[in-house]
């Protein structure tokens, strides 16, 4: 057997104002070139223990620690602070969390600067990492003028390029279109078996990893483990049948909408009409402009050409971005357009109570995502967009985010989502907007999309699982 790098002996975490352990009484081993997923429900503290594992915290928040944390054989309070991160780097759920600098190479350069890596080599390591994550192009471009999805990439390309032992990752594939989610675990898949690298991963999508993983730590909602045990792909996410929805008048007419920032034209004459209580989704490769539609449809980006709308609402991809008050409960009924009925419900479907009173940027990424949906369902708006509703949500939270928009549909709410995620796309689209470097392909009825290879290829997406007949890359 490997020798361990991370052990845990009945490990508890507690946040400094909170009366309850986030973490409770974890006892594990992860040995040398092991590839392992950490899964559980939205909130449970998966991202947490990940941060235990670098040692961001305790160090940077007070957090209180029980138990006994060993890296690489180690007492972790025996670590200087940032030195550990020779040895394990982290991708961030939130990319835009971790970046420092400008451009993609100053960023890269950045890294290994606090690495102290020699001039000499850091050429060698600069040019090896982007060639290696697909991103050679991208080496003198400005890291907040790329979408998500690539920023997600630019993230991976920081931590691989430290040639750390362990690579951490947080829901890495949350932002990527599905064809280079596929692309990327591929890669992983070969730089694991070339370097020997310790993979351990946040996940809540098994399905989408094509059996990379050979274990699996499950953490249940009071952030006890309830398993260890060889990981399986999983069956994909199981959605009710949903009849098409209404499509009556139009309540989003866009006509020859163009955006142009800093001289570089982002969208070019876009026109689409989205009926009432019509879903449609917006798909298509990463930095093809789908969230710059988005900004430009509520008025976020300046565009030319007309946008007709009775009112839209938005949930961005930051979901920060969208939080105003100190509270949950205040987030939901800042409008004052919701019953007192109508908040408790939504506070039940998408399991906030137990945050109710909490800061909204004190939870969880999937619960900061839930808490600003329901905001804006509160909030009664004719129209509205998200911009990447899934990440972050457990089966459950999947499953109740699809029944909340399937209802609003029917009582003429009219939806369109930005997402990445054939399986949720497929069960609650009527239809399909397809776009590619910044261009409409066209509208599609959503069925027309998932049986036409050619049109899924060309917008780096794959077909729902149970149509795509291809095997498994990792089985």
């Amino acid at each position: 057997m490997h020798e361990p790098v991370v052990s845990l002996a009945d490990v508890s975490f507690r946040f400094p104002d909170d009366q309850v352990n986030t973490l409770n009484g974890l006892t594990f081993t992860i040995r040398r070139g092991e590839r392992v997923v950490i899964s559980g429900p939205s909130g449970c503290g998966k991202s947490t223990l990940l941060y235990l594992l670098n040692r961001l915290y305790p160090l940077n928040c007070d957090g209180i620690v029980e138990g006994d944390i060993r890296l690489f054989g180690k007492r972790a309070d025996d670590y200087r602070p940032g030195e550990i991160n020779r040895l394990i780097a982290t991708v961030f759920q939130d990319p835009d969390s971790q970046f420092c600098m400008t451009t993609v190479e100053e960023e890269l350069a950045f890294t290994l600067e606090n690495l102290r890596v020699s001039r000499a080599d850091m050429e060698r390591r600069i040019v090896d990492v982007l060639a290696q994550t697909g991103l050679t192009d991208f080496r003198n471009l400005v890291i907040q003028s790329l979408s998500g999805g690539q920023k997600q990439r630019v993230a991976t390309a920081c931590a691989l390029v430290a040639e750390p032992e362990v690579l951490l990752l947080d829901e890495p594939l949350a932002h990527l279109d599905p064809l280079t989610a596929r692309n990327f675990v591929r890669w992983l898949d070969g730089i694991q078996k070339q370097t020997g690298l310790t993979v351990i991963a946040v996940e809540h999508r098994l399905d989408l990893w094509e059996g990379f993983f050979e274990r699996e730590i499950v953490l249940g909602s009071d952030g006890q483990m309830i398993g260890d045990h060889t990981a399986d792909s999983k069956a994909p996410v199981v959605f009710p049948k949903r009849a098409s929805g209404m499509t009556g008048k139009p309540a989003l007419s866009v006509s020859d909408l163009s955006v142009e920032i800093s001289g570089k034209q982002l969208l070019e004459l876009l026109s689409f009409d989205i009926g009432e209580g019509e879903i449609a989704v917006i798909a298509g490769p990463n930095g093809s402009g789908k969230s710059t539609l988005a900004k430009a449809l509520c008025g976020i980006y300046k565009h030319t050409g007309t946008v007709k709308s009775p009112g839209t609402g938005y949930v961005p991809q930051s979901p920060e971005f969208l939080f105003l008050t100190n509270s949950v409960q205040d987030e939901l009924s800042f409008s004052g357009l919701a019953t007192t009925k109508m908040l408790d419900d939504l506070a039940d479907r998408l399991k906030l109570k137990a945050i109710w009173d909490a800061h909204p940027f004190a939870v969880s990424h999937g619960q900061k995502r839930r808490v600003a949906i329901g905001a804006m369902l509160a909030d009664n708006r004719p129209v509205i967009i998200m911009d990447e509703p899934t990440s972050g949500q457990d089966v459950a939270g999947l499953q109740e985010l699809f029944s909340l928009i399937d209802e609003r549909s029917r009582e003429g709410i009219t939806f369109l989502i930005i997402t990445h995620d054939m399986e949720f796309a497929s069960a609650v689209a009527d239809s399909v907007i397809l776009i590619k470097d910044g261009r409409l392909t066209g509208k599609f009825m959503a069925e027309e999309v998932w049986e036409n290879p050619a049109l899924l290829n060309a917008h780096h997406l794959l077909p729902p699982k149970g149509a795509d007949r291809r095997e498994p890359a990792f089985a």
